[in-house]
C-alpha cells in the first residue's frame, strides 16, 4: 500500500499545485477552462487544490508517523475529490477525459478497502 501512497501523493501534489500557483501555463489553462465550461470558477479551482493539497500532506503523514488512519482519511478525500472530477468530465466532457479521475478513485479505494482503522472507526 505503499507505493499506493506515494503513487497517489506524487499525482496529487502536482495536481493541487498547478490548481493552486498555476505554475504550469498548458495545464492551468486547460483546467480553467474545464471549470469554468462547468460552471465554476477560479476560486473553486484554488479550493479544490487546497483540499487535494491536505489530502496529500495527510497521505505523507501517515508514512512518516506510521498513522494508518491518516492514510485512510487521505484517500477518502482524494476519494471524494475524484468522485467529484468523474461526475463533471461524465457530465460535461467525455468518458475519456474522467480516466485519470477514475485510476486515482480506484487507487483511492484501495487504500480505503485495506485500511483496517478506517473501517473499525466506521463500524463502531
Amino acid at each position: 500500500m505503499i507505493t499506493i501512497t506515494i503513487l497517489l501523493a506524487i499525482f496529487f501534489t502536482f495536481a493541487s499545485s498547478i490548481k493552486i500557483l498555476a505554475w504550469q501555463k498548458y495545464i492551468f489553462e486547460t483546467q480553467l477552462y474545464f471549470f469554468k465550461k462547468y460552471g465554476l470558477n477560479r476560486m473553486h479551482m484554488f479550493l479544490i487544490g487546497i483540499i487535494e493539497l491536505v489530502a496529500v500532506i495527510t497521505l505523507v503523514s501517515s508514512l512518516i508517523f506510521n498513522y494508518e488512519i491518516l492514510n485512510g482519511l487521505g484517500a477518502l478525500s482524494l476519494a471524494m475529490t475524484s468522485l467529484g472530477a468523474i461526475y463533471y468530465h461524465l457530465r460535461f466532457d467525455t468518458f475519456k477525459d474522467a480516466i485519470p479521475a477514475i485510476v486515482t478513485l480506484m487507487l483511492s479505494a484501495i487504500l480505503i478497502a485495506s485500511n483496517q482503522a478506517l473501517i473499525q472507526l466506521v463500524i463502531a
